[in-house]
């Protein structure tokens, strides 16, 4: 249960990273379906685009949790 709880950061950061690459080419990837979205920063005036999948933050996930099983 820990090990699913630590893996979760860690698909998070990999599906942002990968999803940029995808994203900023202007492509969807296909089956993983990558879309963006827009974070409003208020205090700064700022827009930010980010791109998210939630195929690929399930695949990351996974493949985080089974290294961490694998390294106990």
């Amino acid at each position: 249960m820990i090990a699913m709880l630590k893996a979760i950061p860690f698909g998070i950061f990999l599906t942002l990273l990968v999803a940029l690459f995808v994203g900023s080419g202007g492509s969807t990837g296909g089956a993983l379906v990558v879309f963006p979205f827009d974070v409003i920063v208020p205090e700064v005036g700022m827009d930010i685009t980010l791109f998210w999948s939630w195929r690929l933050f399930l695949a990351a996930t996974g493949l985080a949790f089974a290294l961490l099983l694998m390294m106990d």
